[in-house]
């Protein structure tokens, strides 16, 4: 039996080793392990610093009262009017922006004609995506402070329209969430190889049906990455809320319509509430900052959990 000879061990390439490396190479990689470093120590910190504040003064009852205005602030009242708002606020502008923003990208990718229309919608996304959050609040407020907009907006007594509401400021924060759809989607719908529209289209099927049954369940997992990325835009905004949602304490309802009424009216989310309890707002009350600051940590790792997950779950389901 003749012996079976060890395979030839594989002489590493010149100048794999980073002690090999030249000297401006060997700075440029301390630069990167630097800069990565720092990214990791700094999100460390914050998430710690908010985890040490925020379990020290959240207790459960603040989960479930409603706050309370008032000097007493800082002793008495709750979050929930907060939590719901942020809630309601996202499902709004996520309503809203998840349609167009899919129907949008398809368009775009799939048909695209005219070519100076699809290329101008693409512009338009750019611009709305590169606009600051506070241009998009005024923009908003002139436009629903029409009067042919009373109907979702806030109104007073003699007739004035606020123009502000959870309806106005959902609107407006549906551009936010927006391109993070249409990327997303468009991105997705470009990666597919053209042989699924072609034996879609040689199997009888119209282009519609093949978007719809073949295309749209293959990059299912990538607008959802985009919509959760979009959520955790809008929960984080506050330049919005001021503007077009007022900012209030606590949700005030307009109408009597059910369900109507509160999209009618105004109230606040929790980026709002830890300013106004934060020492730099008007109630002063820090330990209720930092409990709500932790919540909306919380809910954003949350949110960016999910989206990695979903982006895992798609590259195992690709290869």
């Amino acid at each position: 039996m003749a012996a079976v000879e060890p395979a030839p061990v594989r002489a590493r390439p010149r100048g794999d080793s980073p002690s090999r490396w030249r000297k401006r190479q060997q700075v440029a990689l301390a630069v990167t392990w630097g800069a990565g470093l720092f990214v990791c120590v700094s999100a460390a910190a914050i998430i710690g610093f908010m985890a040490f504040k925020g379990l020290q003064y959240l207790r459960p009852d603040l989960l479930w009262t409603r706050p309370l205005p008032g000097f007493t602030n800082a002793e008495v009242g709750g979050i929930l009017d907060p939590i719901a708002g942020t809630l309601l606020l996202t499902v709004i502008a996520i309503a809203i922006a998840l349609p167009l923003g899919v129907i949008s990208a398809i368009w775009v990718v799939e048909y695209g004609k005219p070519k100076a229309l699809a290329r101008a919608i693409e512009s338009g996304i750019e611009v709305v995506a590169g606009t600051p959050d506070i241009v998009l609040a005024i923009f908003g407020l002139a436009i629903f402070q029409l009067p042919i907009m009373a109907p979702l907006s806030f109104t007073a007594s003699g007739g004035g329209v606020f123009g502000r509401s959870f309806i106005a400021a959902g609107s407006i924060m549906s551009l936010i969430a927006l391109p993070l759809i249409f990327a997303a989607t468009r991105e997705g719908l470009m990666s597919l190889p053209p042989r699924l529209r072609e034996g879609s289209w040689a199997l009888g099927k119209t282009r519609i049906g093949t978007i719809r049954t073949i295309l749209l369940p293959q990059i299912r997992p990538g607008i959802a990455t985009g919509t959760v990325l979009g959520m955790g835009r809008t929960v984080g905004d506050t330049a919005i809320v001021v503007v077009l949602l007022g900012a209030t304490l606590q949700i005030e309802s307009q109408g009597d319509f059910p369900g109507l009424n509160i999209l009618r009216g105004t109230g606040g989310t929790l980026t709002t509430y830890v300013y106004g309890a934060s020492p730099a707002g008007e109630s002063n009350a820090p330990e209720k900052a930092y409990a709500a600051a932790f919540v909306l940590l919380i809910v954003v790792l949350a949110l960016n959990a999910l989206a990695a997950r979903i982006g895992r779950r798609t590259k195992e389901e690709s290869v």
